[in-house]
């Protein structure tokens, strides 16, 4: 009885040595314990993807997220570039360039997240084959988003654009224009209210949730040509230049980059933005 005793206690005390060594082992994981990172982000799906990055980077890796929810496409980059968040994400390629260019910035991007369908939506039309001849589309007022809107139009047969517009095409670098289309250029966020005073309109799926439409019901998108679409309009978390090889961020982009996070992107934007990180080229 007592050699059983014994045996026993020298099996429990060697399990617990293994157990503290495992615990402090996976402690040891946890390279990054303890830290903060503020990142914007733009649209209520966003934010559900984010909150959901946020439990699992808490739980995974000791990170805490905090995620603000910005509404416009202004302040993300100005409150990046001033300090006030770490990194965001609400921006393709294609707008982050642009934004840089216009403000005299070098925000970095470090990580690829999703592309987002810009889907061309109408209260008059159920088919993009039905838009008339010298149809009103609302389009964005930003160059990128104006310019994709554009491009799309393009790939959907119905219009011509300039390719040495590369991607920010302006409705003046447009050379065929068949149906005689006009365009009525706004502010992103306006176009949904705007939209039965239009033929049809550009909208992109962040806004278009938010302001109660489902992607499904787009007439159009230009995602269902994907191999059509600009490597530019995949969208990304940025940075500061300096920070681009900050160790704590990447760790972010990675817990992103993860097939849970996909399917939580897919679901929070009801099949409106596609995980955009496999085959997505480097970064400069």
């Amino acid at each position: 009885m007592k050699k059983w005793i014994k045996s026993s206690l020298i099996t429990l005390g060697a399990l617990a040595l293994v157990t503290q060594s495992t615990s402090t082992a996976f402690a040891q994981d946890k390279e990054f314990e303890g830290e903060e990172v503020t990142v914007g982000v733009v649209g209520e799906s966003s934010e559900r993807v984010w909150d959901y990055l946020s439990d699992k980077a808490l739980e995974e890796e000791g990170i805490t997220i905090h995620v603000e929810l910005l509404t416009d496409y202004v302040v993300p980059n100005v409150a990046l570039a001033d300090g006030s968040l770490d990194i965001n994400a609400f921006q393709h390629v294609a707008f982050l360039e642009n934004w840089n260019e216009e403000n005299d910035e070098e925000l970095t991007p470090i990580g690829y997240t999703f592309v987002t369908k810009l889907g061309l939506y109408s209260d008059k039309y159920d088919n993009i084959e039905d838009i008339p001849d010298n149809a009103k589309i609302g389009i964005a007022s930003d160059p990128t988003n104006g310019g994709r809107a554009l491009l799309a139009l393009e790939i959907a047969g119905l219009l011509e654009v300039d390719d040495e517009a590369g991607i920010l095409p302006t409705v003046e670098d447009i050379t065929d224009n068949p149906k005689n289309f006009t365009f009525e250029e706004l502010e992103a966020a306006q176009l949904p209210s705007a939209l039965p005073d239009l033929d049809a309109a550009f909208i992109n799926s962040g806004i278009a949730s938010n302001a109660g439409l489902s992607t499904s019901d787009a007439i159009f998108a230009d995602t269902d040509n994907f191999e059509a679409l600009s490597d530019a309009y995949r969208n990304v978390i940025a940075t500061r230049p300096e920070d681009k090889d900050n160790p704590l961020y990447h760790k972010i982009v990675e817990l992103y980059q993860q097939d849970d996070v996909a399917e939580v992107v897919y679901e929070a934007d009801d099949g409106g933005s596609l995980p955009a990180w496999d085959g997505a080229p480097e970064f400069d």
